[in-house]
């Protein structure tokens, strides 16, 4: 007999069911063990944060700049806007929205339940902060990207394996234990009821968002191209419903290509604007991490801004061009920078994790199919600089 394969996202939604149902009767010690080793585990996380970040956005940024040329820049300009925009519109939706729908400070009411202390815990200091391995990892992956440096492009890339082999082998199968330990603490607090109903608030309000996404990305499309918008959308919802299922850009890259030629896009432009796409266009991510970010501080009780969100959203866009190719591996990227601009602490972290992965299926179903619409405006604006 075949043994039944479960993926990260079953983990995980298995992970909060058994935390919730343990949480209602397990014993205090129980829930001090598994404390014990989330203490262990986000150090270590915070640990390996800083390495992940310039592990990956080194030798992102060094290896578009070796692809040097007006179509890279003007495909990277469009999907970085792509992006930006993204996250902007899921800030005013959920700033718009979310009040009417979580309580302010709706976990303040917990700050007198204690959380059960874990039997020891372990310092694991990061060698840098956050902030400066972004600066590092900027520095670095532009001066190589101009230099291209033969040895020490070499070693950037055998350190981004490290770091791919690290999320890969220790952080991704132990999430589902960490999660596990999070909302079993929560539920023997009393809280998790109340991130529940959030959850559920906030998954449909950001499907909604996503759809609207897709349809401005297309409609653009459509303007510059001057063809049917929901014709071109409709092409590319093999590759969507692919994305569904896989859970990445890069195994959906085959089925994204042949739509995205069907809607009129030469082989050339789709044959080289795809596969890059898939690597730094991040619509979909963007707008869930965004959007979870700020329903968590908003039950949190922490202060926000638009200011603060325009450069969280700015910076993120950035770091998440370097989003290994694992399920889940844009919210890796993505968790020094909420650390560092947002203030989110291992719990927060730990949320967002289990929020996003929840959804991760149509953050990169969203990232693939908008694809095809900056396939086909760079084809367009292509075009016109030929003529």
């Amino acid at each position: 007999m075949k043994s039944i394969k479960i993926g990260l996202l079953g983990k995980i939604m298995i992970a909060i069911a058994l935390g919730i149902c343990f949480g209602l009767f397990l014993p205090e010690w129980t829930v001090r063990i598994f404390n014990t080793f989330n203490s262990i585990f986000s150090q270590f996380l915070g640990f390996v944060i800083p390495l992940i970040i310039a592990g990956l956005v080194i030798p992102a940024i060094a290896d578009i700049g070796n692809k040097a040329g007006r179509l890279l820049i003007l495909t990277v300009a469009i999907a970085y806007a792509s992006t930006v925009i993204a996250g902007l519109i899921s800030y005013i939706t959920g700033a718009a929205t979310f009040p009417s729908m979580i309580e302010p400070g709706a976990l303040e009411q917990f700050a007198d339940n204690a959380d059960p202390a874990p039997f020891f815990s372990i310092s694991i200091p990061p060698l840098m902060s956050v902030m400066t391995a972004l600066v590092l990892a900027f520095m670095c992956g532009l001066s190589l990207a101009v230099t291209q440096h033969e040895v020490l492009m070499k070693a950037v890339h055998g350190f981004e394996e490290i770091v791919t082999l690290t999320i890969k082998k220790a952080i991704i199968p132990l999430l589902p234990v960490y999660i596990f330990g999070i909302f079993l603490n929560m539920t023997f607090v009393g809280e998790v009821f109340t991130i529940l109903t959030v959850f559920i608030k906030i998954i449909g309000i950001i499907f909604l968002i996503h759809v609207g996404i897709l349809i401005l990305q297309f409609g653009i499309a459509g303007a510059v191209a001057r063809k049917n918008p929901l014709r071109l959308l409709y092409t590319m919802l093999p590759a969507y419903f692919t994305a569904l299922g896989t859970q990445s850009s890069a195994a959906t890259i085959p089925v994204t290509l042949e739509r995205t030629v069907r809607n009129g896009v030469s082989e050339d432009i789709a044959g080289f604007t795809v596969p890059l796409c898939a690597t730094i266009h991040m619509s979909g991510s963007m707008l869930k991490i965004t959007a979870c970010a700020l329903a968590l501080m908003i039950m949190q009780g922490m202060p926000y801004d638009f200011g603060m969100f325009i450069g969280f959203i700015c910076m993120l866009a950035i770091t998440m061009v370097a989003a290994p190719g694992v399920p889940g591996g844009a919210i890796m990227a993505a968790l020094g920078v909420l650390n560092a601009m947002l203030g989110f602490d291992a719990e927060a972290q730990a949320l967002m994790i289990a929020l996003y992965i929840a959804m991760d299926s149509f953050g990169t179903a969203c990232n693939v199919t908008g694809d095809g619409a900056i396939a086909i405006i760079v084809e367009k604006l292509s075009e016109k600089d030929r003529n």
